[in-house]
């Protein structure tokens, strides 16, 4: 029996760090964590080369309180080391599913993580680790959307999937409209000139000219990433 070949050799997941809060208000959820790693696991498998770039909205929830009224920039960094925490996190379930992961941090924290550096992320992929991107761009006032579109490129990805908790993009919103309709896909600047609000501007503009295709699908759908990976009809694919 001939197996398919995956459609995809190399992708960048997009993971919000809510994904990971599972029923939580705030933090990590294991069970959700793990369940998200099987999925990469499975598609590793299929020899696909896997990068990711890991929000922290999960973890800054829990002290965004504290945060009103504080410099913005001061905030980002605050964020940024989020994201590090979770990527931790990811990495080590990574590692008890038999996985080898990377962590690789936009701000220098060497002690805990090793610093991004393009090449030696390249070299992770062609050896079948997955790398997992930490601290967005290193920049305050960008967005993990805009590290991901960014490494995305940088990394030679083919599609950078968005994983959400709504399997797609819908003329409407889902929950509130039960007439809303799944977007199979759309262009750019078909889901600009409608404001769906896919990513922040920056990332999108960024993709966009790079002629980066992104899908939006749900991570909490089992088997979907899988069925993105092989080119079946999941999510939304948006295309240049």
């Amino acid at each position: 029996m001939t197996i398919a070949a995956p459609a995809h050799k190399r992708i960048l997941l997009k993971l919000s760090g809510e994904a990971l809060m599972g029923d939580d208000s705030f933090g990590i959820n294991r069970a959700t964590i793990v369940r998200m790693v099987e999925e990469i696991a499975d598609v590793t498998r299929l020899g696909v080369q896997v990068a990711v770039v890991i929000g922290g909205g999960n973890i800054f929830r829990g002290v965004a309180g504290g945060s009103v009224g504080m410099d913005r920039a001061t905030a980002d960094y605050m964020g940024m080391l989020a994201t590090v925490m979770n990527a931790l996190a990811l990495a080590d379930a990574m590692d008890k599913q038999g996985l080898t992961a990377r962590v690789m941090s936009a701000i220098a924290i060497e002690q805990v993580v090793e610093p991004y550096v393009r090449p030696k992320a390249l070299q992770y992929l062609e050896e079948g680790k997955v790398v997992v991107f930490a601290a967005g761009t290193g920049n305050p006032f960008f967005t993990t959307d805009t590290a991901a579109a960014l490494r995305g490129a940088e990394i030679g990805a083919e599609v950078v999937l968005k994983a959400t908790k709504v399997d797609g993009v819908y003329t409407a919103d889902p929950h509130k409209d039960p007439t809303a309709t799944r977007y199979t896909k759309l262009s750019f600047d078909e889901a600009m000139s409608r404001n769906l609000g896919i990513m922040d501007a920056t990332a999108f503009a960024l993709c966009r000219d790079q002629k980066l295709p992104v899908r939006v699908f749900s991570i909490i759908k089992h088997g979907a990433l899988r069925r993105v990976v092989m080119g079946e009809d999941e999510g939304t694919l948006v295309y240049a």
